[in-house]
């Protein structure tokens, strides 16, 4: 394994099990936690492991956002997050390099609007629909939240660049959303928001890698196209 690897998962270890101590949530949060920003660090490398750690992740997430009532979030990650971790790995196993990373794509601006669109109009039919629900919090947020990151999700089994810049908005919204838990005390809130933190900057970090290699990705495909005599 690649020493950098080993490196990046011996600190996501360490600071998991700091943080799961600190806020006494070390089994549950600190898992969480873990697989959280391993996964997001080895989908930015493009490196399928990222989907085994993401269905442990979504289904941990869709338990605590359960115990807050957070049930957008609880039927996202557990019936449709969940089963497409499984559906991206085999997905991106068709599509690697040479070196074992995804070959990376992107899409032009009618589809940006259409992605957009999209997530808006389904985020208040969604947050409509669950605030119908008794006891659920946040419905509009949980909606947007949610929508958004279903997008990123399918962008992302795609082999999008774009999928970065739509869980970045997300990511966002989830601050949002467990601030506001932590202020109200909510169950396991404190290490979500450690989570939607460390996102933050996986994020930023994927969307620079994903742009470089969709880049050199269209220049190494313009060199095998060949020249008219």
């Amino acid at each position: 394994m690649n020493k950098k690897y080993i490196i990046i998962i011996l600190v996501c270890i360490v600071i998991s099990l700091i943080s799961g101590i600190i806020t006494k949530d070390l089994l549950i949060g600190g898992t969480i936690l873990a697989t959280g920003l391993l996964c997001a660090y080895f989908a930015s490398e493009g490196k399928r492991v990222n989907y085994i750690l993401g269905l442990i992740n979504y289904i941990l997430i869709g338990y605590v956002s359960f115990k807050n009532n957070l049930f957008g979030i609880f039927f996202f990650y557990m019936f449709i997050f969940a089963p497409l971790q499984i559906h991206g790995y085999i997905s991106w196993k068709k599509n690697l390099d040479n070196n074992k990373n995804v070959k990376v794509r992107e899409f032009n601006l009618k589809n940006s609007i259409i992605i957009t669109l999209s997530c808006i109009i389904c985020s208040f039919i969604l947050g409509y629909l669950l605030s119908l629900i008794p006891g659920q919090r946040l419905a509009i947020m949980d909606a947007s939240s949610n929508c958004i990151n279903l997008c990123g999700v399918i962008l992302m089994i795609l082999r999008f660049k774009e999928s970065w810049w739509l869980w970045l908005v997300n990511n966002v919204v989830d601050l949002t959303i467990w601030i506001i838990t932590v202020i109200n005390k909510g169950n396991n809130a404190v290490m979500m928001l450690l989570v939607s933190i460390g996102y933050l900057l996986i994020n930023i970090y994927g969307i620079i890698k994903w742009s470089i290699d969709a880049k050199n990705n269209k220049i190494e495909l313009s060199g095998m196209v060949p020249k008219s005599s």
